[in-house]
């Protein structure tokens, strides 16, 4: 009944569970992540949210909101908010609005003719929101530090459902949570963020067959060890089912061209595939060429303390499989600075990302891998790269936990909000 009054609060949909829809509107784009949730919203606007939110505050339910689902975890009970459908998107004079469902495809696309562009990830179908409210470690983080630095206003829906405009003057406090602390606070409908200077880009992939690893792995380490703040490469082993392994080299430069930077990789013989060019701002995401449509998926993400002689013996062992990547990103630059917000500063130099399927095997591999990468890793995950089981614990120190956990209480007492990982939850 009480989900029967909600569906004549909204202008958009309500779905709930047996009904035609029901499982397709609850189901994420990692698809090996199921959601037996209590009801799904799919907001309209702003409105929706506020409606939906409200409803939840007075009969003691529980709301998660979601955009595109990548991050997605195993939300039980709870009335799923789809926001997919805010998409606007609005540059005007190097500050973007974008709408809670806006992907970052859009927004490259707006800003590069512009010669601006945002702290983008790897892949141009994941939100803009979801990806911010974690901290977002992206391309140009080098340069420009986390996405979540460069916000300037966020539109929320709170914890009783009242609309508000939080600011670094409204609500410091909770200005500061939304900045790398994930969305356990306030269901965000529009972020409003400064976009910075790319006026030419240069970037793009170099292939080799799996053969060449440990030559490109020490190519990679002697490139990175001096690299500009405008330089970003990341190292990647590929392998999947009925294909032979390859290494890859993955590199952007917010320049016309590196010059000599990615020498090292050029004297290596064998190559397969160069895609490195100048490229619009919008064509970043083809660099990697992440899949863009809803698959089944497993991740696993680690900060490295260091990339020496035992690192690179662990990465280079054996095969990776059954994972399909497992790929070491060079970090550094502005990231060792403060954000501002709740995701601090990332002073590890590097990360690796495993990806691999969501089967049987799949966990074990990143068990053994993890394993015996742990002497070299810091134990510090960043938000926007937790997965699976992890904990938001792992993404803060101490003292920051203990004030996230303090506004959750302060804010949201009764737990109407809960993000993909709550930071009350767990250790």
């Amino acid at each position: 009944m009480r989900m029967n009054e909600l569906k004549n609060l909204i202008k958009g949909r309500l779905w709930l569970p047996g009904e035609p829809g029901f499982d397709e509107a609850r189901t994420p784009w990692n698809l090996s992540v199921d959601q037996p949730v209590a009801a799904v919203v799919e907001a309209a606007g702003a409105d929706d949210v506020a409606a939906t939110v409200g409803h939840a505050a007075l009969h003691g339910l529980t709301v998660t909101a979601q955009a595109s689902g990548h991050g997605a975890v195993a939300a039980r009970d709870v009335i799923l908010l789809r926001t997919h459908l805010m998409d606007d998107v609005e540059i005007t004079g190097g500050v973007a609005r974008a709408g809670a469902g806006a992907r970052w495809g859009q927004v490259l696309s707006a800003a590069g003719p512009l010669g601006l562009t945002g702290i983008a990830g790897s892949s141009p179908v994941v939100s803009v929101t979801g990806y911010t409210l974690g901290g977002g470690l992206g391309w140009f983080s080098r340069k420009y530090g986390l996405a979540s630095a460069h916000v300037l206003a966020a539109d929320v829906v709170d914890a009783t459902g009242a609309p508000r405009r939080v600011t670094a003057e409204s609500d410091p406090e909770l200005f500061w949570a939304l900045r790398g602390g994930g969305g356990d606070f306030a269901v965000v409908t529009g972020l409003e963020f400064a976009l910075q200077p790319a006026p030419v880009l240069y970037g793009g992939r170099m292939t080799w067959p799996a053969e060449r690893a440990a030559e490109v792995l020490a190519a990679f380490r002697e490139v990175t060890a001096s690299a500009p703040e405008e330089l970003t490469v990341w190292f990647g082993l590929l392998k999947f089912p009925g294909a032979p392994g390859l290494v890859t080299v993955d590199c952007t430069y917010l320049g016309e061209h590196p010059g000599e930077l990615l020498r090292p990789f050029d004297t290596i013989g064998g190559a397969t595939g160069d895609t490195r060019a100048v490229l619009p701002v919008a064509d970043l995401g083809a660099i990697c060429a992440e899949p863009t449509d809803p698959t089944p998926s497993a991740g696993r993400a680690e900060l490295l303390t260091g990339l020496d002689d035992a690192v690179a013996a662990v990465l280079l062992g054996e095969s990776i499989e059954p994972l399909f990547s497992v790929q070491v990103r060079h970090l550094g630059g502005a990231l060792t600075r403060p954000s501002g917000g709740a995701a601090g500063s990332v002073t590890e130099p590097y990360l690796v990302y495993m990806v691999g399927p969501a089967a049987p095997g799949t966990a074990e591999r990143m068990d053994l891998l993890t394993k015996a990468l742990m002497p070299h890793t810091s134990g510090r995950k960043p938000y926007t790269m937790l997965h699976g089981d992890d904990r938001a614990a792992a993404a803060f120190d101490a003292g920051t936990l203990a004030r996230l956990r303090d506004l959750k209480r302060a804010r949201d007492p009764h737990g109407v909000l809960r993000a993909n990982y709550p930071v009350l939850g767990g250790a």
